[in-house]
């Protein structure tokens, strides 16, 4: 295990969970190799696990849940840092979605109304509503239910949500996206996303793509990457993620 230096290490630690997780069988966490924050900006800290090789073993769900509730308390903080101090990231991360995902005219785009200290995602939807794209937000339905979309013109007016969303009128069209932007608190190169603990994207995810073919993409700040995201079977991975500095194309 790597020990972070002491202008590095972030406000909570990490090293009773660590310890927690492996005293309860750690080794059965998949995907859990280490937290790393990436960026000229900002010290490297990592913290890494024992290797888990072995793919059948049980899932410890109470481990994993820890280790996710530390990491999105660290990644909050971390994303309200960055937000503060890279306000141009909107309009680049718009531009990026226009010169590589590209999609048609008619294509029925997902985005979100950017709450908290989220990347505001909303240039990114102007300059697709402008090419053609019918713009749609997502409506939670219930607790255990996947999210409705609804269609949503750019200058009609929203209604409150749930958790402090914003969402479009019950009038509105329901609508079937093909390209969903997502929004995060963290992510890493193989397309794991770290939401908010919901499972709201995951039940949906996993809901559109038993029917049709969608493509999601994490919308984040650049700063937002760690080097392995926890997670377990009912995680759906992204297909890419846009960040300010690049487009990570994960599709096969």
């Amino acid at each position: 295990m790597h020990t972070p230096t002491a202008e590095a290490a972030p406000s909570h630690s990490f090293a009773s969970v660590i310890a927690r997780t492996m005293g309860r069988g750690g080794r059965d966490l998949h995907g859990v190799a280490g937290i790393w924050f990436r960026g000229a900006a900002s010290p490297t800290y990592r913290i890494s696990m024992t290797d888990l090789t072995d793919p059948d073993a049980p899932i410890d769900f109470e481990a994993l849940q820890s280790i996710k509730a530390d990491l999105r308390r660290v990644m909050t903080a971390r994303r309200a840092t960055v937000a503060k101090t890279n306000v141009e990231a909107a309009t680049r991360i718009a531009a990026r979605v226009a010169d590589t995902l590209a999609p048609s005219s008619g294509t029925v785009v997902s985005g979100y109304w950017p709450m908290r200290d989220e990347v505001d995602v909303r240039p990114t939807l102007a300059m697709l509503w402008s090419r053609g794209c019918r713009i749609a937000l997502p409506v939670v339905q219930g607790e255990n239910a996947p999210l409705l979309f609804r269609a949503w013109e750019t200058e009609e007016d929203l209604v409150p949500g749930p958790f402090g969303t914003s969402e479009p009128a019950e009038d509105a069209d329901v609508v079937e996206p093909t390209l969903l932007l997502v929004p995060m608190l963290a992510f890493d190169r193989a397309g794991r996303r770290l939401g908010y603990g919901g499972g709201y994207y995951d039940r949906t995810l996993s809901a559109l793509r038993g029917r049709y073919a969608v493509q999601a993409i994490g919308i984040a700040f650049a700063d937002q990457e760690v080097e392995n995201v926890p997670a377990g079977p009912h995680d759906m991975p992204l297909d890419g993620i846009v960040t300010e500095n690049e487009f990570l194309d994960l599709g096969s």
